[in-house]
């Protein structure tokens, strides 16, 4: 008899995402995600995927955050998708600067892209990697600044890292999406609403 889809055993073994986190709390997410539950809780705590499709409305949305949070860092000329950038850099976003010829000058635009998986994820989780691609426009390094610059934007950054890995530490482990794309949502609404990242809350019940 084939078991019911939360409860299937992992197929291949989830990559670390925890790695730096506390033996004691790495042990509590396996059996979580071994017994089938840990899915379900995530649902329970995040809802539905946010309205934030196009490349368009991700720009809109990167730019009301920066213009409120750092409206003096360099500008931004492009903001995008890629659905190519996890899987082929292992990377959930990145920042660049593009160096184009005008004239006979050199210009530097910058440019962030955004994996192509929080297209369909719930607000937080997008806000999250997009004020985490913003703080690399004052701050190179993962280092105390620029987790003290995420946390200014977004007070639950490191609760939001944290959780966001375990979504992808069950997507790899069952294949299953946790929210499958639903209606949009309005964009205004999800824009409104670190070092090693702290300890989270407790993972196992929901806010």
């Amino acid at each position: 008899m084939t078991a019911p889809p939360s409860r299937l055993a992992p197929r291949l073994p989830p990559s670390n995402h925890l790695a730096g986190y506390a033996a004691d709390l790495q042990a509590q997410v396996q059996d979580q995600l071994a017994k089938g539950t840990l899915g379900a809780r995530l649902q329970r705590r995040y809802a539905e995927p946010h309205g934030v499709r196009t490349d368009g409305m991700l720009y809109d949305y990167t730019m009301a955050l920066k213009n409120r949070h750092l409206r003096n860092a360099e500008p931004l000329s492009k903001v995008v998708y890629d659905n190519r950038l996890h899987v082929i850099r292992n990377a959930l976003g990145t920042h660049t600067t593009v160096s184009r010829v005008q004239g006979n000058k050199l210009k530097a635009k910058r440019e962030i892209r955004i994996a192509g998986l929080f297209r369909t994820l719930p607000a937080e989780f997008l806000k999250m990697i997009v004020v985490h691609e913003l703080a690399h426009l004052k701050e190179r390094d993962h280092d105390k600044a620029f987790y003290a610059l995420c946390t200014h934007m977004e007070p639950g950054y490191h609760q939001l890292e944290f959780d966001l890995r375990l979504c992808l530490m069950h997507a790899e482990a069952t294949g299953q999406a946790l929210w499958p794309a639903a209606g949009a949502a309005p964009a205004a609404a999800a824009a409104s609403s670190e070092s090693r990242p702290e300890a989270p809350r407790d993972i196992t019940s929901p806010p």
